[in-house]
């Protein structure tokens, strides 16, 4: 029997021997399978990534690039809108210095004021004498005619341009702005 335990013994030892070499070659077979497995997986996440980062790198160039534009705008804009600003306040202050405006803008008040569009009310003197200025001496109160002249005073007639100059002012400012809403805005909702 010792004869037949031996090789009893060899023949399980030699099983074990081929099982534990199988099982080491599958498993080395199957640790490939998956180094493989993750290599490629960790290839295209890394791609992924790549490709995710261009991209927001692109989206962040655009959107510098449009910043940028509606930057520029802005600017010429504003420079536009303070020289017609300027422009205007210096139309007026000419205006003021001559105490008038030209005769078609005159002319267009005048028509206004006579068509009931515009109304106009004026604080002035009168200078009423006895034979001397632009009036008869003997008026009656219920005299309709051109009986009198009326001077603006001083006061009023600068109330009047910087009336005028305030308007001036806005005017600018709400064409700057309503070519600001029409021009910047757009190209910064696009952005949004």
């Amino acid at each position: 029997m010792n004869e037949q335990v031996a090789k009893l013994i060899v023949c399980i030892v030699l099983a074990l021997a081929l099982i534990g070499a199988g099982a080491a070659a599958a498993w080395k077979w199957q640790a490939n399978a998956y180094d493989k497995l993750l290599a490629d997986q960790g290839a295209a996440y890394q791609a992924d990534l790549s490709s995710i980062a261009a991209a927001g790198a692109e989206q962040a160039r655009q959107a510098l690039e449009q910043q940028q534009v509606a930057q520029q705008a802005l600017a010429d804009l504003d420079a536009k809108s303070t020289r017609e600003k300027a422009d205007a306040l210096a139309q007026n202050e000419l205006l003021r210095r001559l105490y008038g405006g030209s005769q078609a803008d005159n002319e267009k008040l005048r028509a206004d004021v006579a068509a009931g569009q515009r109304r106009l009310r004026i604080a002035g003197t009168c200078s009423v004498g006895t034979g001397g200025g632009n009036m008869p001496q003997a008026t009656s109160a219920t005299s309709l005619g051109d009986a009198a002249t009326v001077e603006l005073a001083p006061a009023t007639g600068r109330t009047v341009f910087d009336i005028r100059a305030g308007i001036a002012s806005d005017q600018t400012a709400l064409k700057a702005l309503q070519a600001y809403v029409r021009d910047v805005c757009p190209m910064g909702a696009a952005t949004y």
